[in-house]
């Protein structure tokens, strides 16, 4: 859009309830407006531009080649890449492709309608001149036939006769009940503040509760923007990959792709991880081949690494990757937390167990039953750590000098909990024998502690404790696990202690919002879980609120790489989790209420978040003393509630049974019939 002199009154920004990007300015007294969305309901991009003054926009509509600032990309993307482009224009359309390596085309085609004016093709451009409206509708394609689908996009975008408002309605229908299945409010602040007058309270002091508030609801919008049911589950960028050949645009089990889902169904978003679980039951045929070829076992093994569309088979050559053979077991317990939260039977008989079954065939032929009668588990590996005494003498930093090992702690935690997940789901929904499987559990040696107290990270005497790394994978019985909680005494506290030995300076974005995620789950006042959020809004924060792997102003808070920081948006959705885990703890039998509420969360309100078998809604006030809490089950409910322990004196009322649990004063006991509610309040 040409301009005769420069613009003001500029402004631009997300509504993150409808998912529109919007830019205005003004030229002189006329003002502009674009505003663009990605709907839901038609699988369209629709982009509006208009005026406040009649045929004031003339404009030049074109598609480009994305630019690349990739140095190993430059001389492709400059020859080859780009001589494969073609853009053509016929009346109001536009079209555009270009040639993947593998010889298909990605491209898209658009459709541009005026309300007035004139619109005309010129070379490689579609040109509009002296309107006030313009509708710009965009359908793309990846791997396929440009001549195909050019025609094909062309007609369904001929028959759309809807305008803007009209198709973001449709677009809001969908869109909407996922973002608002669930809210959260930290602030009664009702001004808005731009990402960069945040950011800089949180590099001045500490960063301000309206910034956690609105990383909880960008993330979000991040997850439902990237992802849906049937397609593919979220990756590490996104859908904003912004470059071509990126550093890890794979999926990674070794952490990176769970973070991104643990969010989902306390946050009301369970039915999304079906794509998660999808995406590995259509690979399983590559993770059988896997544990064949690779160690002679039945079952299943999955790499840490895969790709899309559907590649199963190792990608990443090296001893940290190839030697974890704990990512089914993990990836096992989405199986099993969507069938918890949605009481899906059919989905646990058909596709959890079947799957768990797998993960643990895979056991019954790797291990070895040493001496003492506990399995032996090697090659292990405790991603992606190396243990201390093998670590060499260097000052340069070295990624995985030893990761493989004897008896991990971790692979033994993620068995236990797959063997117990597997027991309890077959014994719900089947009459198959389970006998084996609990065999195998009482095989599993019990955790071992170090001379201080804490947590071993490996469970064998020749390997020492290694505490500066980002990975906290020992801890996995209290966190992503939920093995033992508080009130389990004794090795809960070795747990804790083991926690506290690991260096910050070792860690990166989304290790800081794991270890928010610890630190809330060890219920420790949530003040050290807010530290580890304050620390990545100062080092791993960009100004539009993507989070990147490292520190990239190099302060020292984090490790660093040889490359620029990537941007990982694992950060993005483990501070999702982060923040509703320091407000909420949940399990099957257990929730417990503000668990760690950081000192500076003085009031708040919660909306529809989801346990197991219903949903609850609290609010709180320390100043007034005051809170209340609103229990509604969907399904038979039976469950201990640990009130917050800010307050006292609760009174409640509602339907259900309530009736003090042994616990002690802080608990109660709740029976609900499904659509039962229960209020407890302070007096």
């Amino acid at each position: 859009m040409p301009f005769e002199s420069g613009f003001s009154h500029y402004n631009r920004g997300i509504n993150l309830e409808t998912g529109e990007v919007s830019v205005s300015w003004q030229e002189n007294d006329t003002s502009f407006t674009r505003n663009l969305f990605v709907s839901r309901a038609d699988e369209i991009i629709v982009y509006e531009i208009f005026s406040d003054k009649s045929n004031a926009i003339d404009t030049d509509i074109s598609f480009q080649l994305h630019p690349t600032d990739s140095p190993r990309m430059k001389e492709r993307h400059g020859g080859e890449l780009r001589n494969t482009v073609q853009v053509e224009t016929e009346d109001n359309f536009l079209f555009y492709k270009a040639t993947n390596q593998d010889g298909t085309d990605f491209g898209a085609v658009a459709r541009i309608i005026t309300e007035s004016g004139e619109i005309s093709s010129s070379e490689e451009k579609v040109v509009c001149t002296g309107t006030n409206r313009l509708l710009i509708l965009v359908k793309v394609f990846v791997q396929a036939d440009s001549q195909i689908e050019w025609k094909k996009l062309k007609r369904e975008l001929s028959e759309i006769e809807k305008n803007y408002e009209q198709l973001l309605n449709e677009h809001l229908m969908i869109y909407q009940p996922l973002f608002f299945s669930s809210s959260l409010e930290l602030s009664n602040d009702p001004k808005e503040h731009s990402n960069e007058v945040l950011l800089l309270q949180a590099y001045k002091e500490k960063a301000p509760t309206r910034l956690i508030e609105k990383l909880w609801t960008f993330g979000r919008y991040l997850f439902l923007s990237g992802t849906k049911v049937n397609g593919q589950p979220f990756s590490m960028y996104g859908l904003w990959h912004g470059d071509y050949q990126l550093m890890w645009s794979h999926r990674m089990a070794n952490e990176n792709i769970q973070m991104m889902y643990w969010h989902t169904a306390v946050g009301g978003l369970n039915q999304l991880q079906l794509s998660f679980t999808k995406y590995y039951e259509q690979l399983l045929d590559d993770f059988r081949d896997n544990a064949k070829k690779l160690f002679g076992c039945r079952g299943i093994y999955i790499p840490a690494g895969t790709t899309p569309p559907g590649i199963g088979k190792p990608n990443q050559l090296v001893p940290v990757i190839m030697n974890w053979t704990t990512a089914a077991s993990w990836i096992a317990q989405h199986f099993y937390s969507y069938y918890q939260f949605s009481g899906d039977e059919t989905f646990l008989r058909e596709k959890a167990l079947p799957f768990m079954k797998e993960a643990v065939q895979f056991y019954q032929d790797f291990l070895v039953i040493g001496d003492d009668g506990y399995y032996q588990y090697f090659p292990s590996v405790s991603p992606e750590n190396t243990p201390g005494n093998f670590m060499p003498d260097s000052k340069e930093p070295i990624a995985h000098p030893m990761p493989t090992a004897i008896n991990a702690t971790m692979d033994f935690a993620v068995m236990k909990e797959l063997l117990t997940n597997l027991i309890e789901g077959s014994e719900l929904v089947t009459t198959e024998d389970t006998s084996t499987w609990k065999a195998m559990l009482e095989r599993i040696p019990p955790y071992q502690v170090d001379q201080q107290g804490a947590i071993k990270e490996w469970m064998h005497d020749e390997f020492d404790e290694n505490d500066e790394h980002r990975h906290l994978s020992h801890i996995y019985p209290i966190f992503p696990g939920r093995e033992l909680v508080k009130e389990a005494g004794i090795l809960f506290e070795a747990f804790r202690k083991a926690v506290r030995k690991r260096k910050l300076g070792a860690q990166t974005s989304w290790s800081f919002a794991h270890m928010a995620s610890i630190y809330a789950r060890l219920q420790e006042g949530g003040n050290e879980a807010l530290r580890c959020l304050e620390h990545l809004t100062r080092s791993c924060l960009l100004n539009n609120l993507y989070t990147v792997h490292n520190d990239w102003r190099n302060m020292g808070l984090t490790m660093e790489i040889d490359t620029a920081p990537p941007v990982q948006m694992d950060a993005n959705l483990g501070v999702v989790n982060a923040i509703q885990e320091m407000l909420l703890y949940v399990s099957p039998t257990m929730i417990k209420l503000l668990p760690a509420l950081p000192d500076d969360w003085k009031e708040g309100k919660v909306k529809s978040f989801h346990f197991c078998t219903g949903t609850i809604s609290f609010q709180w006030n320390l100043l007034r003393n005051s809170f209340s809490v609103t229990v509604k089950a969907e399904r038979e409910t039976e469950l201990t509630i640990g009130l917050p322990v800010h307050f006292h004196d609760y009174e409640w009322k509602g339907e259900g049974e309530v009736s003090r649990s042994k616990l002690g004063e802080a608990y109660v006991h709740v029976k609900l019939a499904p659509e039962e509610t229960v209020e407890m309040f302070t007096k």
